[in-house]
């Protein structure tokens, strides 16, 4: 007997622990302890108010969870048990007590009970509830011993994914914040913009962007994009810092070199030892054109691909931010026309290690040779052009993060009003 025990704790330790979804860890306990302990067995959460989430299993049956609304210390051993404290003897438990929620539809009289607690890391996990049938043989005190040894595992477990599952949720909420941000049409500018981390299983890294739409129409939106050194999440978390300090600067946007300037002193007074770069931009629509100041610190110079598919490079410099006292930085001025589109991109694009020997960089010269043929293109088309190429070069080898951010004067269409009639007069 001690034998077979020993061997079925260590079997439901494996599939206890083989599953870190909560919902799935309670249905594998009422189960085990139904098939191997009990008649039936009901796994108990604690409280969320006044709801109990419930998992009911009979022997040869499918757990089957439930929530129901009840005050646990209305039930003699249940309040005690979700809180954690010793068991009550099933000596001294009336079945007849328990309340209708308490017994599976269909199994009868029951004979004899144990509430045991299922102890986890410092808090409750919940409760074991075991019911044996009136014709069955009451629970002896070794059972109820070897049951509470069962609780421990399974308790352990429960914690374990209760606390996987809070690790989640509260990594879900922070990842929101970090994400880059869904781009569309703002005050007669297209914007488009992809992003893809280092590794393929994390969502966030050292690469950001954002559009800020200007507070008064007519006025400038602001477009920010940026490198921090480093990947993963400790790059992420000084990415947030920089987007929310942008943020707070959004007053001066007109004034990219104040801003940049604010930022350093804002990291480098930070504990954070990384540095970073980036490349501000502002536009405005003006009747059919778009305006643009473009602003870099130690970034990429943006490139802007003409209808005719020529593509320039947007005469601006300046100094990382975050790594020295004082930052400097140029500020050059262009010109969209309708269907002409400005490219802010990091280098993860360049610098991206592929192609047909597998160790050869994309580069400036082929990134430019790809947007010569993007002319005429939406934002979302050569956004989506641009991230293809890189992710065709790179052919599943690591890299860095990527973003790219696209400014695009569209096509407009007008329509004017001739002898009483109005008729179409599309601008490209």
């Amino acid at each position: 007997m001690e034998r077979e025990r020993t061997a079925f704790l260590a079997a439901a330790s494996s599939a206890l622990l083989a599953s870190l979804n909560l919902g799935r860890c309670m249905e594998v306990t009422a189960q085990l302890a139904a098939e191997n302990l009990a008649d039936a067995a009901l796994v108990i959460a604690p409280t969320r108010g006044s709801r109990l989430p419930v998992v009911t299993c009979l022997r040869g049956g499918a757990p089957a969870p439930s929530t129901v609304t009840a005050d646990p210390d209305g039930i003699p051993g249940l309040g005690e048990a979700l809180r954690g404290f010793p068991p009550v003897p099933s000596r001294w438990i009336d079945p007849a007590a328990a309340p209708a929620w308490m017994m599976p539809e269909g199994f009868g009289p029951v004979g004899s009970m144990v509430i045991t607690p299922l102890p986890g890391h410092g808090v409750p996990a919940g409760a074991l509830v075991l019911l044996r049938k009136s014709d069955t043989e009451a629970f002896s005190s070794e059972e109820e011993v070897f049951a509470r040894l069962f609780a421990a595992r399974a308790g352990a477990a429960l914690s374990a994914a209760r606390l996987y599952a809070e690790q989640t949720a509260i990594s879900d909420v922070l990842m929101q914040e970090l994400l880059p941000p869904v781009l569309h049409h703002i005050s007669g500018v297209d914007y488009a913009g992809r992003y893809r981390p280092a590794a393929d299983h994390e969502r966030i890294g050292g690469d950001f962007y954002d559009v800020h739409p200007a507070a008064v129409e007519g006025e400038a939106s602001l477009v920010s994009l940026g490198d921090v050194c480093g990947k993963g999440l400790e790059a992420a978390v000084l990415t947030g810092k920089i987007r929310n300090t942008l943020h707070a600067l959004l007053p001066m946007a007109d004034d990219h070199q104040r801003m940049l300037t604010l930022l350093n002193t804002a990291l480098l007074s930070s504990h954070h030892t990384r540095f970073a770069t980036m490349v501000l931009a502002s536009a405005v629509r003006r009747e059919n054109a778009v305006d643009l100041r473009l602003t870099s610190g130690g970034h990429p110079s943006p490139l802007i691909v003409r209808a005719d598919g020529t593509v320039e490079e947007a005469d601006t410099h300046g100094t990382l931010i975050g790594a020295l006292p004082t930052v400097s930085a140029t500020t050059a001025t262009a010109t969209l026309a309708p269907g002409e589109s400005c490219v802010l991109y990091t280098d993860g694009i360049t610098e991206a290690k592929g192609g047909p020997l597998g160790n050869a960089q994309f580069g400036e010269a082929r990134l430019k040779r790809a947007l010569a043929q993007c002319a005429g293109m939406p934002a979302e088309g050569i956004a989506e052009h641009v991230q293809m190429l890189a992710d065709q070069w790179l052919n599943g080898r690591s890299h860095d993060d990527i973003a790219v951010v696209v400014i695009s004067a569209p096509r407009t269409h007008h329509l004017s009003a001739v002898d009483g009639h109005t008729r179409g007069r599309y601008t490209a």
